[in-house]
């Protein structure tokens, strides 16, 4: 279904659970000899659902609660984990990505290789937390991005075919500002939405994305003269020209309530918000579209696909097993799998677990079609050196400011790339 390696999504905004609170130690007893199990994770577009699921599982598990924290965008969840780690407050439970994160934590992690779920993963979810031939992490679902865009403001402006060229896109862009609406809304003051979602476009765009990155890493090839790279700068140079004021102080809240309110167009996200935007404007007529680089429609018309988020176990936990009843619930019953699919709005990533179109919503259903027609690009950015994607969103913003050309944008790009490299 999808090429050999998929990474994470990044953490979103951040929520009401405050960075400083709960989670002094991992689980404990609590009241009459409860177990708490601490959960510290990064997707909050889901935190209230993983609330209600808090209440139906500690209602079926007597003796066991669910302390359950959710932290990101505004506050950078990879920072926070490793503080929480550092100042012994350490969860029982807690979100990374595959690859370079896996190897990051692999000596807190738990050996999950054992666990009933596992047999109804694909492998392809399976590389990004597997090592020396043991399974480490669980899969919450499949997640893609691209542009979405508003269908009805479409319409009204004119626009009757999804842009898969950048000349096309920029025709639609035109019609849609003659209309009377921004084009684009673009949350360029969230590092992720640059530095891992955005910067993904030209290395997943490559003819042989992992054999680009090794040449990089070997010093056989250079971003500046990619023409590639020369592409995505055009999509992104379009966005700005056809963009929101104030781009780089617009914040996901922003822009989620700026697009779902029919303000803006299109904007740059994935189908993990469709429980956000159902909750701004529930009769939102939304699609996803691919982000075009240059004007070869087949080759533009293609989604970022990959498993954003797993879900680990600290292996020195004293309630990991606990915490493993925790994930067969979640995977391996109807309540648990209702959850996944129904609440969460996910696509699953366990292969026999089905999620209806109602469930998944419109995102998720554009999502699933380029699935199963093959158009699906994986994701690179968890495979770059740990800390160049926190440090191209500071490159890209100084360029987006004008501070930086594009090609002193890519010459420091490399230089990053060079001097954060260690394979």
């Amino acid at each position: 279904m999808f090429g050999k390696k998929l990474m994470m999504l990044p953490a979103l905004i951040l929520t009401a659970a405050a960075v400083l609170s709960g989670c002094t130690q991992g689980g404990s007893a609590g009241e009459s000899g409860q177990k708490i199990i601490n959960i510290y994770q990064g997707k909050v577009e889901i935190s209230d659902q993983l609330q209600e699921m808090k209440e139906l599982y500690e209602s079926s598990h007597p003796g066991v609660v669910l302390n359950i924290q959710s932290v990101g965008g505004g506050t950078d969840y990879a920072a926070s984990l490793k503080s929480r780690f550092s100042a012994g407050a350490q969860p029982d439970i807690f979100t990374i990505g595959g690859f370079q994160e896996r190897d990051l934590w692999l000596e807190y992690l738990e050996d999950l290789s054992d666990q009933p779920w596992t047999e109804n993963m694909d492998q392809v979810a399976k590389d990004p937390m597997s090592a020396d031939g043991k399974l480490y992490g669980f899969p919450l679902n499949y997640e893609g991005y691209g542009f979405l865009y508003n269908k009805d403001i479409f319409e009204e402006a004119g626009v009757t075919e999804v842009p898969k060229t950048l000349s096309e896109l920029e025709a639609a862009a035109q019609k849609i500002q003659d209309a009377g609406y921004t084009p684009f809304v673009n949350a360029y003051a969230e590092w992720w939405v640059l530095g891992n979602h955005n910067v993904n476009v030209p290395f997943a765009r490559q003819d042989d994305p992992e054999a680009f990155m090794q040449a990089l890493d070997e010093g056989n090839a250079d971003m500046a003269s990619n023409e590639i790279f020369d592409g995505w700068l055009d999509l992104l140079d379009l966005t700005l020209k056809y963009g929101n004021a104030n781009p780089l102080t617009t914040d996901y809240n922003t822009q989620m309530s700026t697009f779902a309110n029919g303000q803006a167009a299109m904007t740059q996200q994935g189908n993990w918000v469709q429980p956000t935007l159902d909750g701004i404007n529930p009769d939102l007529n939304v699609g996803m579209m691919p982000m075009p680089i240059s004007d070869d429609a087949e080759a533009n018309d293609k989604l970022f696909v990959g498993v954003p988020t797993y879900w680990v176990i600290n292996k020195n936990s004293p309630v990991k097993e606990e915490a493993k009843e925790l994930l067969q619930w979640m995977a391996g019953t109807p309540e648990g799998q209702q959850f996944l699919t129904e609440k969460f709005q996910f696509i699953p990533a366990f292969n026999n677990i089905e999620a209806a179109a109602e469930d998944i919503g419109p995102l998720g259903g554009d999502l699933t079609t380029y699935i199963a027609d093959g158009k699906a690009l994986n994701w690179y950015f968890q495979q770059l050196p740990i800390g160049t994607p926190q440090d191209y969103a500071s490159l890209m913003q100084s360029y987006i400011a004008g501070r930086d050309t594009r090609e002193q944008l890519l010459d420091n790009m490399q230089a990053s790339y060079d001097n954060l490299k260690v394979r």
